[in-house]
């Protein structure tokens, strides 16, 4: 069994479930526990989204389900199907897109999947799993696949499972999962009086 961990080097102190989050595409063959799937699905369930309308949905399959799981790595692009059959648990996100009380367009639903899917992540890194989200997915194959009504719409791909070994990554794959980590700075992003001037907060 493979404990790697790949800590963030932050610039102010965070919560180690936070430091501890990472996308790795090494993932070790052990399958993950039933209880602990139900664990990452019950943190999104509890995630926070506009007019609680909880739009997301999860198309998910294990590898002891072959014929689910082959059919979810098939609606990632083939670079992700690459590296992700090896993760022990493949999933696609799924936004509603109208809101349900009133049938209006609900503009915030990839915005409310996406806070589910980080919740997911990191009830997952408590766990000892990681996550890897992926933009590299066929929505259109996803929608035809699992008969995905009109509606709603594919977000994302996820891999998950318990980190593995980078040397069972293709070389550029392995280079990319060993290097440092990297985010722009917090002024680079949080302004204040005007768009583009840092914030007094993160100011340096």
């Amino acid at each position: 069994m493979h404990e790697r961990k790949n800590p963030a080097p932050t610039e102010t102190p965070i919560h180690e479930i936070l430091t501890h989050r990472w996308s790795p595409r090494a993932f070790d063959a052990r399958p993950v526990e039933r209880e602990k799937l139900r664990a990452l699905f019950e943190a999104a369930r509890w995630s926070a989204s506009s007019y609680n309308a909880q739009p997301w949905y999860f198309i998910v399959a294990t590898r002891d389900e072959a014929t689910d799981f082959k059919k979810v790595l098939e609606c990632f692009v083939e670079f992700n199907q690459g590296w992700a059959k090896s993760a022990p648990v493949v999933a696609i996100s799924v936004a509603g897109m109208t809101f349900q009380h009133n049938g209006q367009p609900n503009r915030h639903s990839f915005h409310d999947v996406g806070q589910a899917a980080a919740t997911m992540a990191l009830q997952a890194t408590a766990l000892g799993l990681q996550v890897h989200q992926m933009a590299g997915i066929l929505p259109d194959k996803a929608r035809e696949v699992f008969h995905i009504p009109e509606g709603y719409e594919a977000v994302a791909g996820i891999a998950l499972g318990y980190p593995g070994d980078p040397a069972s990554l293709p070389d550029q794959l392995r280079e990319r999962e060993l290097a440092a980590r990297q985010r722009k700075p917090a002024s680079s992003f949080v302004f204040g009086s005007e768009w583009g001037k840092p914030s007094p907060i993160v100011a340096k």
